[in-house]
């Protein structure tokens, strides 16, 4: 491997969220003092990403199948839809493993200084979702941030013609946390204390 290898993948790691330049060095030395099968097993699993992960067209996760196997599980309450913002929060709603309903992920949050509108969430497909399934009712589950409480209210004002009732997570969750890294039993309650909006 010559440097200009090692310095292009320490490059392209960097990219990733939350890995600075001196991670990414430390990661590709590690990766070179590493089993060979391991690495190349690495390298094929992360290549295959992009043919073998589909994003669901009913809810927008991300998963192997398409509608993804949480949307397809006829056990789950469809009359019952917890929005998220971005994937890895589904997954953690999803860990404590209280919720039952379906989930709908906006892939961010209304915030005008960053150039995120109404029309860049996946607000038509809720939309939708919420007309044809006949759902009862519809908890946000942003985070409880300025972006996130206008979410939440844009979305209450996107299912206002739908009957449908809207609720917020309760309180339990840090104010200008993330939903991600909230534990399960903080989810729990949030969960559980919902109140109408």
């Amino acid at each position: 491997m010559s440097s200009g290898t090692i310095h292009e993948l320490t490059a392209l790691l960097s990219r990733l969220p939350g890995i600075g330049k001196r991670t990414a060095a430390r990661l590709v030395f590690h990766l070179l003092d590493a089993d060979t099968d391991y690495v190349r097993h690495l390298g094929a699993t992360i290549s295959a990403l992009p043919d073998k992960i589909f994003r669901c067209a009913t809810c927008g996760n991300l998963d192997e199948s398409n509608p993804c196997h949480l949307c397809a599980d006829p056990s789950r309450d469809a009359t019952l839809i917890c929005v998220v913002e971005r994937i890895p929060d589904l997954w953690a709603v999803e860990t404590g493993g209280t919720f039952r309903g379906r989930y709908h992920v906006l892939h961010g949050l209304l915030s005008p200084l960053d150039g995120v509108g109404p029309d860049d969430l996946n607000l038509a497909l809720l939309h939708q979702n919420v007309t044809a399934q006949q759902v009862r009712e519809v908890i946000v589950a942003t985070r409880p941030s300025v972006e996130g409480e206008a979410t939440a209210l844009l979305i209450q004002q996107t299912l206002a013609d739908t009957g449908v009732a809207v609720s917020r997570i309760a309180a339990g969750v840090p104010h200008g946390s993330e939903i991600e890294y909230t534990d399960a039993r903080t989810l729990e309650r949030a969960l559980a204390d919902r109140k109408a909006m």
